[in-house]
């Protein structure tokens, strides 16, 4: 005798499958989402942590540290490398709005230091050498091509042939305002990012590194 299926039980085993299909998707989607809720966690956890960004440097001191160098040595390493790329990155954003000023970036930091001089912006070559960083032979270089673009002058003073000068002229002191105001705009371009708090951080700990070795410079 055939057996026929049980239109019946047919119905109830979809059902049931259906059933089963359907909380197979609900633990999926709460799994899921159980993922994603684990996932945020840790990242909040690793923002309150501190956790820092990686930068251009750390993949060299991962490779120092993999060769064993000593913790204080790679310290040292870091600062050097991070001052010299923060250097590059600045000093090309400047150099970029300088040269549209017909300015070098000597010749801009030789200016600026006229500048905060204040009236009547004239400053005495060796003072002039050691607040812009540069060596006497670079500072005459650079005075020499102000001189002929007419933004400086230099004399003696009057009573004392060995006391010198350097001043601004009304055209220097216009081409410094100019490139002063494009010296703020580059290094807001490439550090606005950085919060304030961070920025003076970072500028108090680096006076800390500089100063105790500046005199032995």
């Amino acid at each position: 005798m055939q057996n026929h299926p049980d239109p019946l039980a047919a119905e109830q085993g979809g059902s049931d499958l259906r059933d089963d299909q359907a909380r197979a998707s609900d633990r999926g989607l709460r799994d899921e989402q159980g993922l994603r809720d684990e996932q945020g966690l840790r990242d909040e956890q690793g923002r309150g942590s501190g956790r820092r960004l990686r930068d251009e440097v750390d993949p060299l001191v991962d490779g120092w540290r993999a060769e064993g160098l000593d913790e204080t040595l790679i310290a040292m390493l870091e600062v050097g490398k991070r001052a010299a790329r923060l250097q590059g990155l600045v000093h090309q954003a400047v150099r970029s709005d300088l040269a549209e000023l017909g300015l070098t970036y000597a010749e801009f930091e030789v200016l600026a230091v006229l500048r905060r001089a204040g009236s009547p912006y004239q400053v005495r070559p060796t003072d002039l050498t050691k607040q812009a960083l540069l060596t006497s032979g670079g500072t005459s270089n650079v005075l020499q091509r102000l001189e002929k673009a007419g933004y400086v002058e230099r004399g003696t003073d009057e009573g004392d042939g060995r006391g010198r000068w350097v001043r601004l002229t009304a055209d220097g002191l216009q081409i410094t305002d100019r490139a002063m105001d494009a010296s703020g705009a580059a290094h807001e371009d490439v550090l606005g990012p950085v919060p304030y708090e961070k920025l003076r951080a970072a500028a108090d700990a680096l006076r800390d590194v500089l100063a105790p070795i500046t005199p032995r410079r």
